[in-house]
């Protein structure tokens, strides 16, 4: 029987990754706020060498992830914690991974975020009181946080470092004012604002989409967004990458300014997403 090895596990990140930081990534431990498209960067972590875990998400494995989601046929039905555990343990048996089956709310984030050193957050934004609270929590604790989406065959990755005072309440206060005022004080409301200000940015074709997604969203009705693997996969590739430079000490584009790359322009922008 094989026996599991760190040292040899992550031999060949040697020349990419220098010896400090990966046992800074040996060590840290990070919360997944969120384990769907989060799914993609919980694997891609694992095996860049990380392997310390704090899981949180209420949702099961549906049929319709799997397009695009870290999860396999059999999983089915399973809670996606319970799932991507199993997955985790597979790449690393060693790897300690708390899995908690509820949705992160007001009420849970603020321990959640004490226990680990940083953040990744893909919470659906339709849980805007959740979102607020994952990221005050994390501002007050001096924690970084790292939030990324889909973006078609596309990414974007948003970073808020420790103490920037640019945390992401902050960034969207006007947004919650304004749409307060109006008494619509939901996510279509206040995310409908930042797209507004990003749009320009994005490929035609994620305009539109996005658009669709969130008029039909704005009477509360369900609409699973169009998402494909291209940007699963781009997620995990920029969000690890930018984890990596936060632990190797570079310089890593911070909030407001998102990281955003297209697969179909081939192209790389940092766009803002505060208010002007």
């Amino acid at each position: 029987m094989t026996t599991f090895n760190y040292d040899e596990f992550i031999k060949r990140n040697s020349g990419y990754i220098d010896a400090t930081t990966q046992d800074k990534i040996r060590n840290a431990r990070v919360l997944f706020a969120g384990c769907g498209l989060g799914a993609s960067t919980v694997t891609c972590a694992a095996r860049t060498g990380f392997q310390n875990f704090v899981l949180i998400d209420g949702d099961t494995v549906d049929a319709h992830n799997l397009n695009r989601q870290f999860f396999d046929f059999e999983d089915v039905g399973t809670p996606k914690v319970e799932a991507l555990k199993k997955h985790i343990l597979r790449i690393n048996p060693e790897a300690k991974v708390e899995a908690h089956v509820a949705m992160l709310d007001k009420n849970n984030a603020a321990d959640l975020v004490s226990q680990v050193d940083f953040i990744f957050d893909t919470i659906d934004f339709v849980d805007l009181e959740a979102v607020l609270a994952l990221h005050g929590n994390a501002a007050a604790q001096g924690k970084a946080i790292f939030t990324a989406m889909n973006i078609g065959p596309g990414a974007g990755v948003l970073y808020f470092p420790p103490n920037s005072g640019n945390s992401l309440p902050e960034i969207l206060q006007r947004d919650v004012e304004a749409a307060a005022a109006e008494g619509n004080l939901n996510y279509t409301a206040v995310f409908g604002r930042v797209i507004e200000r990003i749009g320009a940015h994005l490929d035609p074709q994620v305009r539109r989409e996005v658009a669709k997604a969130l008029t039909i969203m704005a009477d509360g009705t369900p609409c699973p967004a169009s998402q494909i693997a291209v940007g699963s996969f781009a997620v995990a590739a920029l969000a690890v990458s930018m984890m990596h430079d936060m632990l190797a000490g570079l310089e890593v584009p911070a909030a407001p300014n998102m990281v955003i790359h297209s697969f179909r322009n081939h192209i790389t922008k940092f766009v803002s997403i505060a208010a002007a």
